[in-house]
């Protein structure tokens, strides 16, 4: 299924690790190895299922899946016969996922039997005409009678896959609350892939641990696709927890792993941590926000070399990384750009610039997303001369090394998740005794950040803490419900109208000091 224009399309790397060395194992997921062979003929067959089945080149197919082989296989699938993969959030509810169903409007939504019920809550919540079937090969794999997953009306012939043909729909918080879906295409993961491993040097000797869950775009670029391109062995972890993790690290040799900052720190907080075997890892990445220069400094006194990168599911997601034996003395900063990747920043007087300085950084590459699915004016409004503008603001030494010094926009990271104040806010506010009510993030030791709620009760009204909890939980997912509640008589404002939340942060810190 892939042509002449197709020389990049990530199909083919199942076909050629197969033929390479098919015995050999590519994951191993809840303890049960799968083999690089086993792994391409699943992918393959599904791939002409899903053809035979009336599905065409560029249709989405939306998953609800925890990390397992079962969803890697569907990725390949997808990848060879040219459809879309579009992973969502199980930690969401069917609410919020069907919006997000709505936007992405797949022809299929495949889901694991274990998340099957949320599924069904979601596609009953939107009049999208989608068509659900469980993951697996007890499910959409199955050869067993049955109708098909969508009746075949025109050829079933294959069309030639191409490098630029999206492959993943990528879900982010935007700035107004609702989500945002960024298309990546064959080219952009290629490319990703490609000047990761300019820095990282994988190879089918390398074990990567994968924590990243693969609703992110960490999931399945940073490592998890490159490990399966050279030829290692992905060993997934399910959900997250450290004690696991550190004993997987220790039973697989795990020599690379990424993970966001919160992971690190469960698993230097576990018991377990000063007596793990840690000394298989050659390479640990924190990423998905700042990590505190004392846990790194906690990492490398195991002797492992854990340092940071930046990154952003816009630009694929790869942007820059620390190399290794900058760890311990630029601890902090989040290096240099990757191969492949030009970085600059736009200062505050409106220059772009490719030197030292401080302002917004600027993101060019082959790896940059073909822009947001179905929002031309979110998409071009994400550009500037050719340049991605990431919301994010840094500075950059005289070596060239980046340090990110904050989040222009009001989006803020708990535990590895982008939360958008907006849509906590609207949330809440449909409370009948809340009359304003303003959300932030503010710096956690486990989460990184954490969404506390000021909030202004009608008058009259008796509101508790718990009671705003309690209405925020019944509609948002659990990573979005904020820890702290504060009554306050108002809300600091700008001319605009616009809630002045450093201000809230600012005096919620300095009382906490």
């Amino acid at each position: 299924m892939v042509n002449a224009d197709g020389l990049h399309t990530l199909g083919r790397w199942t076909t050629d690790r197969a033929r390479i060395a098919g015995d050999s194992t590519a994951v191993v997921d809840r303890g049960v190895a799968f083999t690089y062979r086993q792994l391409e003929d699943r992918a393959g067959a599904l791939a002409t299922r899903l053809v035979e089945a009336g599905y065409r080149r560029g249709d989405v197919i939306a998953s609800l899946s925890g990390n397992s082989v079962d969803h890697i296989v569907l990725f390949f699938a997808c990848a060879k016969a040219g459809l879309v993969l579009a992973p969502l959030s199980w930690r969401l509810t069917g609410t919020e996922l069907a919006e997000q169903v709505t936007l992405v409007r797949p022809a299929a939504l495949l889901a694991e039997t274990v998340y099957a019920g949320l599924a069904r809550d979601c596609l009953a919540r939107t009049d999208a005409p989608v068509t659900f079937a469980e993951l697996g090969e007890v499910g959409v794999e199955s050869e067993t009678p049955g109708p098909r997953i969508r009746p075949a009306t025109v050829s079933t012939q294959p069309e030639p896959v191409r490098d630029d043909d999206p492959l993943l729909l990528i879900l982010t918080s935007g700035t107004s609350g609702r989500s945002k879906a960024v298309v990546l295409t064959h080219a952009n993961c290629h490319w990703t892939n490609e000047s990761l491993n300019r820095v990282l040097s994988l190879s089918e000797r390398d074990v990567i641990l994968a924590v990243m869950p693969q609703y992110h775009v960490g999931g399945w670029n940073v490592q998890p696709l490159l490990t399966l391109r050279v030829g290692g062995t992905v060993v997934l972890e399910r959900r997250f927890e450290p004690g696991r993790a550190l004993r997987l690290i220790e039973e697989h040799r795990v020599t690379v792993m990424m993970g966001v900052p919160t992971n690190y720190l469960l698993m230097a907080q576990h018991p377990e941590f000063l007596h793990t075997d840690l000394t298989s890892l050659r390479i640990a990445v924190t990423g998905g926000g700042p990590a505190p220069v004392q846990l790194l400094r906690l990492w490398h006194d195991r002797g492992v070399a854990l340092t940071q990168g930046y990154g952003l599911s816009e630009a694929g997601p790869n942007v820059t990384c620390l190399p290794v034996a900058e760890a311990a003395s630029h601890a902090g900063s989040v290096g240099y750009p990757y191969p492949f990747v030009e970085v600059a920043l736009l200062t505050d007087d409106g220059q772009i610039t490719t030197g030292t300085g401080e302002g917004e950084v600027l993101v060019k590459g082959p790896a940059v997303m073909a822009g947001y699915l179905h929002d031309e004016a979110a998409t071009a409004a994400a550009f500037l001369d050719g340049w991605l503008r990431t919301g994010d603001r840094a500075r950059r030494d005289a070596a060239g090394r980046t340090t990110i010094i904050d989040r222009i926009k009001d989006i803020f990271i708990s535990g590895g998740e982008s939360v958008a104040p907006v849509e906590i806010e609207a949330a809440i506010l449909e409370h009948p005794d809340v009359a304003e009510v303003a959300v932030a993030g503010v710096p956690d030791e486990k989460w990184g950040e954490r969404a506390v709620a000021w909030v202004v009760r009608r008058s009259g009204t008796r509101l508790t803490a718990d009671e705003v909890k309690d209405h925020a939980a019944a509609r948002l997912a659990a990573f979005k419900v904020p820890r702290d509640v504060l009554f306050v008589d108002h809300i600091p404002r700008s001319a605009a109208e616009k809630p002045l939340r450093r201000e809230l942060v600012a005096a919620f810190t300095e009382g906490r000091a």
